[in-house]
């Protein structure tokens, strides 16, 4: 998946500034993005602030960082199950 050249809080800047009243045709020709992806956007960011959006990426890789673990942890009890279930 292509990587977007604009960061998560430029996104929501843009966002915001749409909501207050920017022309949709104005701010697209300003930045350089179609209208379709300006409302792609919206429908995927809509109403979330620039600070939550921090938080939330946080919080995503502290979760995959955590699923890495615990399916680690996991096989490690499947390895440790066959090594003990087998007759010497």
């Amino acid at each position: 998946m292509r990587k977007s050249q604009f960061t998560d809080t430029q996104i929501a800047g843009f966002l915001q500034e749409h909501a207050a009243g920017g022309k949709t045709t104005e701010l697209c020709r300003r930045i350089g993005v179609t209208p379709q992806t300006l409302y792609r956007w919206k429908k995927q960011y809509g109403g979330v602030s620039s600070a939550e959006l921090t938080r939330l990426k946080a919080l995503e890789a502290e979760n995959a960082r955590l699923k890495r673990l615990v399916a680690d942890q996991a096989l490690d009890n499947v390895m440790l199950k066959d090594l003990l279930g087998k007759k010497w």
